[in-house]
C-alpha cells in the first residue's frame, strides 16, 4: 500500500520554473502534476502574474481551485473566477516612489497591473514587456497608469542591470512599497509587506494545510519568502544565485522539467 506523499501542497512559480521559455507547459510536467494530484496532493500556482494573466494557464492545467497571483497580493478562485482577497498599491505612494527612484537613476519605464479579475496591464511609452506573449495596453503618458486601482508597478531601466535597479529602489523607496525582482527585466513595486509567502499562507489556511505540508519551487529572489515559509524549497538550475543560496535543493532547469524530476522522485518514495 502506498504511503502519503511527503508534501500535501505543491507550490510552484510559473515563469522560469513550471513554464518553459516559450510560456508552455511540457507533457512531462503536466503528467507529474496529475500524478501527485491523484496521490492526494494539491497543486498551487504562486506567481507574480496578475489573475487575468494566469486564468488561461489554469485552464491548461485543468485547475479550478485557488491560485496566488500578483506576488501574493491576490488570492484567486479559478472555479468561481473571483478574487477571494486582494491588496492594492496606493497610487499616490507608487508615483512618489517612482519619483524617488528616478531621482537616483534617471528615467525608468513603468507598467502597472490593474486590480481585479479583468484588470489590464498598462505600459507607458518606452516600456518593453519582458514576456511578449502577455497582453498589454500601451497608454500615452504616465499619468494614465493611475486611472484605476493597481496591484503593482513594473519597472525597467534602459541601462542598469536588474540587480542594481532593485538595490537602488530598495534604498530609496523606504516604507512606500516593497521592492522585488521576479524575472529578467522585471523589478516591481508592490504593497508594503506583501510577498508570495503572504498569499501562500492564506491559501494554505483555506486548504487546511501548513508550512510543514508544503514544498515550493521557484527561480527568482521574489520566491525567497515562499522558500522561508515552506518546509522545503527547490530552486531551478536556472535560478538566481540569491534563491539558490537559500534553497534546500537545486533541481534541473525549467527547460529540463525540473519540477517533474522532483515530483517523480516523491512519487517513487511514496510507492506510487
Amino acid at each position: 500500500m502506498a504511503a502519503p506523499l511527503a508534501y500535501a501542497l505543491i507550490a510552484t512559480d510559473l515563469d522560469g520554473t513550471l513554464l518553459r521559455g516559450d510560456d508552455t507547459l511540457s507533457d512531462r510536467s503536466l503528467a507529474a502534476l496529475r500524478r501527485v494530484a491523484a496521490a492526494g496532493a494539491r497543486h498551487l500556482v504562486v506567481t507574480g502574474r496578475p489573475a487575468p494573466r494566469v486564468r488561461p494557464l489554469l485552464d491548461d492545467l485543468g485547475s479550478r481551485g485557488l491560485a496566488v497571483c500578483g506576488q501574493g497580493a491576490q488570492l484567486y478562485d479559478a472555479g468561481a473566477d473571483r478574487l477571494l482577497w486582494s491588496v492594492t498599491l496606493d497610487r499616490e505612494l507608487a508615483e512618489t516612489a517612482l519619483g524617488k527612484i528616478e531621482a537616483e537613476v534617471g528615467q525608468v519605464y513603468a507598467a502597472v497591473d490593474q486590480d481585479g479579475v479583468d484588470g489590464l496591464t498598462l505600459i507607458e511609452p518606452g516600456y518593453l514587456m519582458p514576456h511578449p506573449t502577455l497582453p498589454a495596453v500601451r497608454v500615452e503618458r504616465r499619468d494614465d497608469l493611475w486611472a484605476e486601482p493597481i496591484s503593482k508597478v513594473l519597472l525597467r531601466h534602459p541601462a542598469l542591470a536588474d540587480d542594481e535597479l532593485a538595490c537602488t529602489a530598495r534604498s530609496v523607496v523606504g516604507s512606500l512599497a516593497s521592492v522585488t525582482m521576479s524575472g529578467p527585466g522585471t523589478v516591481e513595486l508592490q504593497p508594503l509587506g506583501i510577498t508570495k509567502a503572504t498569499g501562500l499562507a492564506l491559501a494554505a489556511r483555506h486548504l487546511g494545510l501548513t508550512p510543514a505540508d508544503t514544498i515550493a519551487f521557484g527561480d527568482m529572489p521574489n520566491d525567497i519568502p515562499m522558500f522561508d515559509w515552506a518546509a522545503h524549497g527547490v530552486a531551478m538550475a536556472n535560478a538566481h544565485p540569491e534563491l539558490k543560496a537559500v534553497a534546500d535543493e537545486v533541481t534541473t532547469s525549467n527547460e529540463d522539467d525540473g519540477i517533474a524530476v522532483v515530483l517523480e522522485r516523491l512519487l517513487v518514495d511514496a510507492g506510487f
